[in-house]
Parts: C-alpha cells; structure tokens; sequence
C-alpha cells in the first residue's frame, strides 16, 4: 500500500539519481530559416542582405554542405541597434 507522503504528484517518478537529472542547454546558434522567421523575412534574404547591412554569419563547413549560423545574442544586439529613437 502506497503512502500519500511517498507518492509523487502528478504520477511523476522521482529519478533514482538526482545529480544526474537531464539538464537542457539552450542553443547559442540559430539558423538561416530561424533568423528569418524571427525577422519576418525570407531566408534568401537573409543570405543576401544580413551581412550588408552588419549581421555577421559564421560559416559552418565546407563546400554546398556548409550551414551559416548567427549568435543569438549578436542578433538581438543587433536588432537593438536598429531601434528607431
């Protein structure tokens, strides 16, 4: 017989060893498609005019096979940057 005390809430289960409970780590890096769809633009866009106008990518490999990526805190600084006062 289970004891109201000993019962978790929800049915949830207790992990057997705490200190090694999943931790999630929020991404540094967003994507092409991302940033472009936290700008409301589309990803040619993006690739065309982010760099001209100060957003700098970084270039993830090589070849057709590379992926740019942009610092999520370098976006949102820049976007900071763009305020009209």
């Amino acid at each position: 017989m289970l004891n109201a005390v000993n019962t978790p809430p929800d049915g949830i289960q207790p992990s057997p060893n705490p200190s090694k409970r999943a931790r999630r780590v929020e991404p540094v890096l967003m994507d092409t498609k991302e940033l472009a769809a936290m700008l409301n633009m589309s990803a040619s866009w993006v690739y065309r005019e982010a760099a001209k106008l100060g957003l700098k990518g970084y270039k993830l490999g090589k070849g057709r096979n590379a992926k740019v990526m942009y610092r999520k805190t370098e976006v949102h600084k820049w976007l900071e940057q763009q305020k009209i006062h």
